[in-house]
């Protein structure tokens, strides 16, 4: 069984969408598994376009030029020479050697492509568009995002948005005098996660209303529920369940895993404690803060229960 056509999952970031597209890429249904293209530090071996920042907006209008390189890429087609004259180190030789190994490996056996990327989220229905995706779209409690942004002290360049003329018209425009005074002066990193998800979330909620035919999910209802919610996605996306994804899923969903990520890559958490963890990140205040500047957004998502 081959899944009839290529996936993106997207969303915010800190939102999930690594362990979401690592458990559909899990699949008997051969899908290969594509690491964040629009991310300004993907590999150029998988992808030789560099965006020089995060959340570059892509439309019918701007697109001209990149088909060719991310059609490339969903048929896994590598760039030896792109990735030997970006490589700096060993580490990056031996990244270079697994990336083109596993892009041969998918070649050769005509899988289908899974973007993971949340950086192309505004970009996504060009993407969807322009190469026929499937889109699944993670949802995160603004709270838990502000928790995670916070811990990590994940900074955002504001400018970015304003330099594109594009995305300022067709999605952000709501949000300019916010955006330009972040981008004047540095705000606290609470506030700032605030204006990122209303930005990201409010334009999840416009792909709601004119894409219904993407699948859009809570990561809370995922880490409540890992199994058959898992399930569920696999039966709307037409992919194969097995005995392996459950045990995956099982496994990187277990009450026996820590509740915060033990480093930067891993998906293994302590699934249903760690969507509430922020309980015990935010102080009360900033809890109080983060609700009543992402209440207009998050009430399409979140009620009184989901802040208790």
């Amino acid at each position: 069984m081959t899944a009839s056509r290529p996936l993106l999952v997207t969303g915010a970031h800190r939102s999930g969408t690594g362990w979401v597209a690592q458990m559909l890429a899990a699949s008997p249904t051969p899908m290969g598994y594509v690491w964040e293209p629009f991310n300004p530090n993907h590999r150029p071996g998988t992808f030789p376009v560099r965006f020089g920042r995060y959340f570059e907006y892509i439309c019918a209008e701007n697109g001209t030029g990149l088909e060719q390189p991310i059609a490339d890429t969903l048929a896994f087609r590598y760039r030896p020479f792109s990735e030997l004259r970006s490589l700096r180190s060993p580490k990056d030789a031996m990244r270079m050697a697994r990336d083109w190994s596993r892009f041969e490996r998918y070649r050769r056996c005509r899988v289908t492509g899974l973007l993971k990327d949340p950086i192309a989220l505004f970009s996504s229905e060009w993407l969807a568009d322009t190469f026929g995706l499937d889109v699944v779209v993670l949802i995160r409690h603004p709270a838990a995002f502000a928790a995670s942004i916070k811990r990590r002290d994940w900074r955002h360049d504001f400018q970015s948005f304003l330099d594109q003329p594009l995305l300022m018209r067709d999605f952000l425009r709501p949000y300019e005098v916010e955006i330009r005074r972040h981008a004047e002066s540095r705000q606290d990193v609470v506030d700032e996660a605030i204006l990122l998800w209303n930005v990201l979330y409010d334009t999840v909620a416009r792909f709601q209303e004119t894409r219904p035919q993407w699948l859009f999910v809570r990561l809370e209802d995922l880490s409540r529920s890992p199994v058959a919610s898992f399930r569920e996605l696999y039966r709307r996306l037409d992919l194969e369940w097995d005995d392996h994804v459950e045990n995956l899923v099982v496994a990187t969903s277990s009450a026996s895993n820590p509740t915060v990520e033990s480093h930067g890559g891993s998906i293994r958490r302590n699934s249903e404690a760690h969507s509430w963890s922020w309980r015990d990140q935010l102080t009360r205040e900033e809890i109080e803060r983060v609700r009543a500047g992402t209440a207009p957004v998050a009430n399409r998502y979140y009620n009184d229960h989901d802040w208790a």
